[in-house]
């Protein structure tokens, strides 16, 4: 369940602070009533960030997929890299 406060819990920003560590989540912030902002802790924004990206990547190699791109043989993108950064 999303957690929802007034603008006003927001004059208290050590309690705030220490909600959007605990719950993990996006804090959501109304004004007279309504949705106005949403505030996360950093690790959160970077957490939604990175999964944000990750599923951007996937769409975009399903998109190659269904266009026919070649694939790369997994095989051979390890050998690569091994050689690259391991076998320096």
């Amino acid at each position: 369940m999303p957690e929802i406060r007034p603008i006003k819990d927001l004059r208290d920003t050590t309690k705030i602070s220490e909600l959007c560590h605990a719950k993990k989540e996006p804090i959501f912030i109304t004004k007279n009533g309504y949705g106005d902002l949403v505030i996360m802790s950093m690790d959160t924004y970077e957490r939604k960030l990175a999964k944000a990206d990750l599923y951007a990547k996937l769409a975009e190699a399903e998109r190659q997929i269904e266009n026919g791109e070649p694939l790369l043989d997994a095989e051979d993108v390890f050998t690569e890299l091994k050689r690259k950064y391991v076998n320096k």
